[in-house]
């Protein structure tokens, strides 16, 4: 298997496991992950996804150009393209509870798109970030180019589209994508951080401020606040709807139930 998936105290960590082609992502690995994010979205346990990459070069190169898929022209990948983006993330909506990007490493092509497609993003030191598909004649379809502009000014995303270069994590961090850089000996120990932090919070409150921030980003004010989401409401008739408060009267740590 190309992923590794485990589940331990309502937190699942993926890992892209092909280390040897810096985490690239085929066909199989694709399906992979696909396979995965459909059983997260189907266990009500899951509270907190970790995706990150096998060994300390790289999370992810994007598509692995060695692989037998490559050979599709430009016109038959994009009439291929998965509906949620590269490794099915990128632009999925259906994927509620919060994940964490680990960056371990290099995140260029498809493996930045992963990023884009996350909640929360912790880089080591080393990491970098780039989209260099028009470096060899491709476009960064799978939302890269769709979702950049969207989420930092647009001349500086212009200027990765355009000219494939990299920024470090750094930069990254200044420009709103990465929440946190650390050393590289650090980085367990912070996304362990992020990931309790999480787990203090009421699980359906999550999935609920999630998903309202996927389904409404496109919406004026008025819409979005007339939006009647499912786990919106979930949450709001739920026993930890209740117990949140109350725990607060008796000055005592809630304990979630996740219903």
């Amino acid at each position: 298997m190309a992923v590794n998936f485990s589940l331990q105290d309502h937190v699942a960590h993926v890992r892209i496991d092909r280390a040897d082609r810096m985490n690239a992502v085929d066909e199989a690995t694709a399906d992979e992950l696909e396979q995965i994010w459909q059983r997260i979205e189907g266990d009500n346990d899951v509270r907190v996804v970790v995706l990150t990459g096998a060994g300390e070069k790289a999370f992810c190169a994007g598509a692995d150009m060695k692989a037998g898929g490559a050979t599709r022209t430009g016109l038959e990948y994009w009439a291929h393209a998965r509906p949620g983006g590269f490794g099915g993330l990128t632009l999925r909506k259906s994927l509620h509870v919060p994940v964490i990007a680990r960056v371990n490493g290099l995140a260029v092509g498809g493996g930045f798109e992963l990023v884009l497609g996350c909640d929360i993003v912790v880089a080591a030191e080393h990491a970098s970030f780039g989209l260099p598909e028009a470096r060899v004649g491709r476009m960064p379809m799978d939302g890269g180019m769709l979702v950049l502009p969207r989420l930092i000014p647009q001349k500086i995303a212009m200027g990765m589209l355009l000219t494939g270069n990299r920024i470090s994590a750094q930069d990254a961090a200044e420009y709103g994508l990465v929440n946190e850089v650390v050393p590289a000996a650090e980085l367990d120990e912070a996304v362990d951080r992020w990931v309790t932090q999480i787990l203090k919070c009421a699980p359906l409150s999550v999935k609920a401020i999630k998903e309202c921030v996927k389904e409404t980003s496109d919406l004026s004010l008025d819409e979005a606040m007339a939006k009647r989401l499912p786990s919106l409401i979930a949450a709001l008739e739920s026993e930890d709807g209740e117990e949140g408060p109350r725990a607060f009267r008796e000055k005592r740590d809630p304990v979630w139930k996740g219903r």
